[in-house]
């Protein structure tokens, strides 16, 4: 790249030490079958810097606070967090901005604690994990919250947390598990017609939607069977969500996302810390590499800008990292990209 792409990190996650040692309490310490890595508002900046993003928009990563079985130690620990995000926010609000954290499946506590996040501490949206122990986005009762963010024209970061079952010996849940778990999510938003309920609502489909994409017209057919609607009518609620592209912007799953979005729904998404700055690279520059100048910027920020006004026409950070910094990321980008070309299958 020979300009920075400026882009809006999408799912981008914080660890701040009163969440890493309300986990530690429980016995916690890891996530989906990562063990929980190291944070920092600083490391959260060196590795934007190095894949050129301007903004991310930080949220809480999976178990939320869904491991605390008390409902008020849960809304407690939500408000700490949202707290929390808001002030690193404040601080640097051209660098960051954040999702509220939901102490669900407590629906009226987390219908309540949104409209304060978004009514008064100005958050950019909430996350909500795909399934809560076990009730899944999209189940009955829980019009109280999407009554709260259809109001306010709510961003929800449907982020994936472990199945409500055993995983498999040998394959760890972020592997797999996460991408069936935001599919689940989506079918049943879909089904129990929560996008046509709650117009107002965007909701953006973690890790390239799961299995959506790719497995959306099996899935059209199989609710239209069930419900009687159409599919035709089925897939359009599909692609009226939005998607990131963490750890999805490969030369294999890119061209099926762009082929099913709709155009503007596509979003730039790194999951860091806990997919690792490599991680970072190799798909950053997969989406850079597998989409055309005239899409890449939309991609990279102007279609984020549409779901966050705020964040548009900010100014580009200036470069705040010494030399020798600089000189060592433009290093480490430069070798990422030989290493994403040289892995990539041949025709041969």
């Amino acid at each position: 790249m020979t300009t920075t792409p400026r882009r809006i990190d999408v799912h981008h996650h914080l660890v701040p030490p009163l969440y890493r040692d309300a986990l530690a309490k429980r016995g916690i310490t890891e996530a989906g079958g990562r063990t929980l890595p190291d944070w920092s508002p600083e490391s959260a900046l060196e590795l934007m810097d190095l894949l050129g993003t301007a903004t991310a928009i930080l949220s809480v990563s999976t178990p939320g606070t869904g491991f605390l079985t008390d409902p008020a130690e849960a809304a407690t620990l939500a408000r700490r967090l949202n707290d929390c995000s808001a002030a690193l926010t404040a601080e640097r609000p051209d660098r960051f901005g954040w999702f509220a954290t939901l102490p669900m499946p407590d629906v009226d506590a987390s219908a309540k604690e949104a409209e304060r996040s978004l009514a008064e501490l100005g958050a950019d949206g909430v996350t909500l994990l795909a399934n809560n122990r076990g009730i899944y986005l999209g189940d009955a009762g829980q019009d109280a919250l999407w009554r709260v963010l259809d109001a306010h024209s709510g961003v929800v970061l449907v982020h994936p947390a472990e199945l409500p079952a055993p995983a498999v010996d040998g394959i760890p849940p972020f592997a797999t598990d996460f991408l069936l778990d935001t599919t689940r999510a989506a079918y049943l938003l879909v089904r129990n017609g929560i996008p046509r309920r709650y117009p107002n609502i965007r909701f953006i489909l973690s890790h390239g939607g799961g299995f959506l994409p790719y497995a959306s017209h099996r899935m059209a057919v199989a609710l239209g069977s069930d419900t009687g609607r159409s599919p035709l009518d089925i897939l359009d609620d599909f692609r009226g969500f939005y998607f990131d592209t963490a750890l999805s912007s490969s030369p294999t799953a890119l061209p099926t996302l762009l082929a099913f979005a709709r155009p503007g729904h596509v979003l730039f998404g790194s999951d860091w810390p806990f997919a690792p700055a490599a991680a970072g690279q190799y798909f950053a520059n997969g989406l850079d590499s597998g989409v055309g100048p005239g899409t890449l910027p939309a991609v990279n920020r102007t279609n984020a800008e549409a779901l966050f006004p705020r964040l548009a026409g900010a100014p580009t950070p200036a470069p705040a990292r010494p030399l020798p910094v600089r000189l060592r990321q433009s290093a480490q980008r430069a070798g990422a990209r030989l290493f994403f070309k040289l892995i990539q299958p041949g025709t041969n």
